[in-house]
């Protein structure tokens, strides 16, 4: 008899099948047994549909379709919904982020999901779940950038000098993710650096980069189709297969968000670095860097 798998455990199996996994991988990765891969493998060649086919059902068809064979209570999906009602009374608390509770509820259970398949559940279950003036932001989709308006500075050791610098704000919008740091302009060679150093930073590549308009990212700019910089979009889409987003016209939302970032900035680094000497962009930005995770483990610990 096959062990009891919710619908993403079997949309699992094909996406993994479909990437060149054995049935064994498979197994492992799920942590279900070979045979109840086996048994599920020959289900779906067949049924009526192909796998892509299954792939873009809702959760609730292709559970029926293969609800006979989900025989076994599934304590490891229970387990998931109950905690999910935890990060819901979460989700308005200032600092929230799903990595926290994600960390959280794979110390608490003994079989855990991987982090793609707690997202995915979730957004299934909530999908619908809107709060009132409340944009939702699909989790890894967007990445926001911008450039604060008022610079970080560094000082010239030979003159004195204090020499302006200019910063780079990201931020991944579902969770307030942020990543800041320095660079000597605006200049498109300097904000791709720092594109490419907020993804490592992230540890992830979104669905799309939107810009405010910079200049380094839009050659023209347009209420209705601002033209993107070849360099960037070739650098999005080459190194990383993304796409570049100006933000859209007429909605301040994009834009607040992105802002909301930089006065972040302005109150958990520039702030506390309101005294302190810098003599190279480089030590800067690994202060700034020291900041952006005392800034992380603040929001963990509350």
């Amino acid at each position: 008899m096959a062990n009891t798998l919710d619908p993403m455990d079997l949309k699992q199996i094909i996406t993994s099948h479909q990437d060149g996994l054995s049935n064994r991988q498979i197994g492992e990765l799920l942590d279900i047994s070979r045979n109840t891969v086996n048994t599920y493998m020959k289900l779906f060649r067949a049924c009526d549909y192909e796998f892509d086919e299954l792939l873009k059902m809702e959760n609730a068809q292709i559970q029926e379709l293969f609800t006979s064979h989900t025989t076994i209570k599934n304590n490891r999906f229970e387990q998931l919904m109950l905690y999910f009602d935890k990060v819901n009374k979460g989700r308005n608390h200032p600092g929230f982020t799903f990595q926290f509770h994600y960390n959280e509820y794979k110390e608490e259970v003994n079989n855990p999901y991987s982090y793609t398949q707690f997202m995915e559940h979730y957004k299934r279950k909530y999908a619908k779940i809107k709060g009132s003036m409340k944009l939702e932001h699909e989790e890894g989709k967007e990445v926001y950038i911008d450039y604060a308006g008022k610079k970080l500075h560094i000082v010239d050791k030979e003159t004195g000098e204090l020499i302006p610098v200019e910063v780079f704000v990201a931020l991944l919008p579902n969770s307030q993710y942020t990543y800041v740091e320095t660079s000597t302009s605006q200049k498109r060679e300097d904000m791709i650096e720092s594109m490419g150093n907020a993804l490592s930073y992230f540890g992830g590549v979104p669905k799309a980069i939107v810009s405010d308009n910079l200049k380094s990212a839009v050659t023209r700019a347009s209420k209705y189709e601002p033209e993107v910089n070849r360099t960037f979009k070739d650098f999005a889409a080459r190194h990383y297969n993304c796409v570049i987003n100006p933000t859209r016209s007429y909605s301040p939302q994009d834009k607040a968000l992105v802002e909301n970032a930089v006065q972040l900035a302005y109150q958990r680094i520039y702030y506390p670095m309101r005294e302190m000497v810098f003599f190279s962009i480089e030590d800067l930005n690994r202060e700034i860097k020291r900041l952006l995770e005392d800034c992380i483990s603040v929001i963990s610990n509350n």
